[in-house]
C-alpha cells in the first residue's frame, strides 16, 4: 500500500504553488507537511486526495495512478479540510452514525469512534451547540467511524485543546 507522487506540479490562477515536488509514504507512516501560509499545502492534499489534477506529474497507490480509477482513491482515504461538514442540526451521534454508514461503517465503529473521541456525553447534543473544538473532535471520529487505510488531515489540530491534541496524535 505505497502512495507516491512523482514530479508534482501546481498551479493556482497564474502562480506557480510548487513544482518537482516527490513524496513517499510506505504502510503505517506519517507525512507531515509543513510550511508558511499560501505555500502550497493545502493544494498538495487536495492532489493527493484525487480532488484536483497536477499541472505535471503523477499520484499513485500501489502501482495504479489515482486519477484511473477515483472512485477507489476516493473509498481508501479521508480526507478532512479545513470545513467540518457537520450537519448542524442533528447530534454528534447522528452525524458520525450517517456519516459512518455512508463509509462501509458499522454501530461499533460508532461506538468506538465516540469513546475515542471523548464524545459519550455529547452524543445526544446537536452540532450547532458545540465549541469548535468539540465539532473538531466530532469531525476527526469519522475517521475511525469508518476505516480507510489514508488519512489526508488538513491542519486537524486547529481549534484543538491539549488533550484533544494528544488523544489525535495516540490515535495517529
Amino acid at each position: 500500500m505505497q502512495f507516491f507522487g512523482e514530479n508534482l506540479s501546481c498551479i493556482r490562477g497564474e502562480r506557480v504553488v510548487f513544482s518537482r515536488l516527490n513524496f513517499h509514504v510506505k504502510p503505517g507512516n506519517t507525512l507531515i507537511i509543513t510550511g508558511s501560509n499560501g505555500s502550497g499545502k493545502t493544494s498538495l492534499l487536495r492532489l493527493m486526495a484525487g480532488l484536483t489534477t497536477p499541472e505535471s506529474g503523477y499520484i499513485s497507490w500501489e502501482d495504479d495512478p489515482i486519477l484511473a480509477i477515483p472512485e477507489d482513491h476516493s473509498d481508501r482515504l479521508h480526507y478532512i479540510g479545513h470545513l467540518n461538514a457537520l450537519k448542524s442540526t442533528i447530534s454528534v451521534l447522528e452525524n458520525i452514525k450517517s456519516w459512518s454508514y455512508l463509509h462501509g461503517g458499522n454501530a461499533k465503529n460508532v461506538i468506538n469512534a465516540i469513546k475515542s473521541l471523548n464524545l459519550d456525553r455529547l452524543k445526544d447534543i446537536p452540532c450547532r451547540y458545540l465549541s469548535s473544538g468539540q465539532k473538531q473532535r466530532v469531525t476527526l471520529a469519522r475517521l475511525i467511524a469508518s476505516e480507510a487505510p489514508l488519512w489526508l488531515l488538513d491542519e486537524p489540530t486547529n481549534t484543538l485543546d491539549q488533550n484533544s491534541i494528544d488523544l489525535l496524535h495516540s490515535l495517529i
